[in-house]
C-alpha cells in the first residue's frame, strides 16, 4: 500500500516485503498549511501515521505531517518578526533535510508533543543569502546582491565619482574612451579605466542568521586587509616616534621591528626603517588623462664686465618662468599616484633667462698716498696728545648726518671685529709703509684680506667700546710710528 504524492523531490523506500512505505523529503519554508494534529487515513479508511527524520535522524512519529509543518511555520513567523529587520527580503528556511516515512496502522501510536519537543531543540534556520568574494577571500554574507554591490560602490566611491561607480557596477560604455570624445581643457581630467585588482564574484549561498552583514560591517572587512610588513623611508624633519605614530605603532612595536635601532638612535633623511601596516584585500586601480599647465623655471647666466669690481654682482636682467601644457596618462592605486606618463608637452611660453654682471676689476692694493676724509663731513672733536691722564692715539670725527666710514686709502683689510676698548675696529694696510685705523664702529661692513678702494665704505659710525658718544676714532701710521692725521688733510 503506498501515497500518492505530489513533491517533485519526493522517493520511494521499500523497508518490508509486506508492507512497503512512502519517504517523502522535503526543505520546508514559509509557505506550510496548518492542517490536523490527528492520525491521517488512506483511501481505505485506515489510519496512518509519520514517522520524522530530521537529517537523516529519527526524531519521533506524529499523527499527521500538518503537526511538524503547522509548527515550523508558527516558529518561523516568530524568527522573521524578531529579525525583521535584518531579514528584509530574504527568504528564511529550515536548515536541515525533514523526511517523513509514512505507515498504514491498525492501531497507530504516535506522541506529537514529543516529536515537537525534540524538534524544537534541533532545528536551526537558515536564509538564502548573496557571498561577497575577493580573490577567494569571503568579505561576508549579505540579504542579496544588491546589498552586497552597495558595500562594492561604497568602497569604489573612496576613489571613483558617483558616475564612474555606477558605470563599473553596471558597465555599458566602452573602456579607454574620453568622455564624449571631447579633448580636455587645462585643468580638466578623465577617467580612462577603472578596476579592481582582484576578481571579484556573487554567489548564492545558505548560511545562518547571524551570519549576514550589513553594508558597514562588510565595508569594515573590505577595508580591514591584511597585517602586512612595510619599509618606511625617513623623510626631513621626521623622528622615530612620529614614524612609530604614524603606523600606530607603540615606541617597542617599532624597535622590535628593527633590532639594530634604539631610542637614541639618530637616524638619516633617505634611510629605510621596517614598519607593519595594513593592506587592502582589493585595490581600486584607475587610468586618467589629464591636461595640465606647468611653469618652465628659468636659467641664470652669468657674466663677466670690467665695469665692476671683482666680487660684485648687478642683475641685467631679471628672469621669467615660461609655461607648458602637458597631457599626461595617470594611473592611481586606492588614489595614489603609481605612474605617470607624459603623453604630449607643448611649450606656451618660453622662460627668460635671469642675466647677472660679476665684476672683473681688480681694486688696487696699493695706497697712493693721498688720504680722503674718512667720514662724511663732520668735525674733530679730539687731537692726538695727551688727555685725561693719558694719551689719545689719533683724532675723534663727529657731528655727521651720514654714519658711513669710509676707507681713507687704496688697501688691504688686516684687523676687522671687537678690539677691547676701541670697540668694533678696522685695520687696512695700505702696503706702502701707511696704516689707518677705525673704531667704535657700530658694524663692520668688510672682513679680514678683503683689498678695498679708497672711498669705499669699510662701516658705520658708532659708540662701541669705551666711548662717550657716537664718534670715529681714527689713527694713522708711517712705517709703524704713529702719525698726526690732521696733519694730511
Amino acid at each position: 500500500m503506498g501515497e500518492h504524492n505530489n513533491l517533485s523531490n519526493s522517493k520511494i523506500v521499500r523497508n518490508k516485503p509486506f508492507m512497503p512505505k512512502v519517504v517523502i523529503t522535503t526543505i520546508l519554508g514559509l509557505g506550510i498549511t496548518v492542517g490536523s494534529v490527528t492520525a491521517d487515513t488512506n483511501n481505505d479508511s485506515l489510519p496512518r501515521v509519520y514517522h520524522v527524520y530530521i537529517d537523516g535522524e529519527h526524531l519521533g512519529t506524529v499523527g499527521s505531517k500538518d503537526v511538524i509543518e503547522s509548527f515550523i511555520d508558527e516558529k518561523a513567523s516568530l524568527q522573521e518578526k524578531k529579525n525583521e529587520e535584518q531579514l528584509d527580503g530574504v527568504q528564511l528556511t529550515v536548515s536541515q533535510d525533514i523526511t517523513y516515512v509514512p505507515e498504514v496502522a491498525f492501531a497507530p501510536v504516535f506522541d506529537n508533543e514529543q516529536v515537537l519537543k525534540n524538534l524544537e531543540e534541533q532545528i536551526q534556520y537558515s536564509v538564502e543569502a548573496v557571498k561577497l568574494e575577493v580573490d577567494g577571500v569571503v568579505i561576508g554574507y549579505f540579504n542579496n546582491k544588491e546589498t552586497a554591490q552597495e558595500v562594492l560602490k561604497t568602497y569604489l566611491a573612496k576613489y571613483l565619482p558617483e558616475d564612474e561607480v555606477e558605470k563599473f557596477i553596471n558597465p555599458s560604455d566602452e573602456p579607454g574612451e574620453p568622455k564624449d570624445n571631447q579633448p580636455l581643457s587645462v585643468g580638466e581630467s578623465t577617467i580612462l579605466d577603472a578596476k579592481l585588482s582582484e576578481e571579484v564574484s556573487f554567489k548564492t549561498e545558505k548560511v545562518k542568521m547571524n551570519e549576514l552583514f550589513t553594508v558597514e560591517q562588510g565595508l569594515k572587512m573590505l577595508e580591514k586587509g591584511a597585517l602586512t610588513d612595510k619599509v618606511h623611508t625617513i623623510q626631513e624633519g621626521e623622528a622615530l616616534s612620529t614614524v612609530a605614530a604614524q603606523y600606530d605603532l607603540s615606541m617597542d612595536d617599532l624597535l622590535t621591528l628593527n633590532p639594530d635601532l634604539n631610542e637614541d638612535s639618530v637616524i638619516q633623511i633617505g634611510q629605510e626603517v621596517t614598519v607593519t601596516g595594513l593592506e587592502p584585500i582589493v585595490d581600486v586601480v584607475v587610468t586618467e588623462e589629464e591636461l595640465t599647465e606647468e611653469t618652465i623655471d628659468y636659467e641664470i647666466v652669468y657674466e663677466q664686465t670690467d665695469s665692476l669690481f671683482k666680487g660684485q654682482t648687478s642683475v641685467k636682467q631679471n628672469g621669467q618662468e615660461g609655461k607648458k601644457r602637458v597631457h599626461y596618462k595617470i594611473t592611481k592605486k586606492n588614489g595614489q599616484v603609481v605612474d605617470r606618463e607624459v603623453l604630449d608637452s607643448e611649450v606656451t611660453k618660453e622662460p627668460v633667462n635671469k642675466i647677472i654682471l660679476e665684476g672683473t676689476k681688480v681694486i688696487p692694493s696699493r695706497g697712493t698716498g693721498s688720504f680722503r676724509w674718512p667720514a662724511a663731513g663732520g668735525f674733530i672733536t679730539s687731537h692726538v696728545g695727551y688727555r685725561w691722564g693719558s694719551y689719545h692715539k689719533g683724532i675723534d670725527i663727529a657731528g655727521v648726518g651720514n654714519r658711513s666710514i669710509y676707507a681713507a686709502d687704496n688697501g688691504t683689510v688686516t684687523y676687522a671685529g671687537w678690539d677691547g676698548g676701541y670697540g668694533n675696529r678696522i685695520v687696512i694696510n695700505h702696503n706702502n709703509g701707511y696704516k689707518t685705523t677705525y673704531s667704535h664702529l657700530s658694524s663692520i661692513d668688510v672682513h679680514v684680506g678683503q683689498t678695498v678702494q679708497q672711498g669705499q665704505v669699510i662701516g658705520v659710525m658708532g659708540s662701541t667700546g669705551n666711548s662717550t658718544g657716537v664718534h670715529l676714532h681714527f689713527e694713522l701710521y708711517k712705517n709703524g710710528a704713529l702719525q698726526n692725521p690732521a696733519s694730511y688733510y
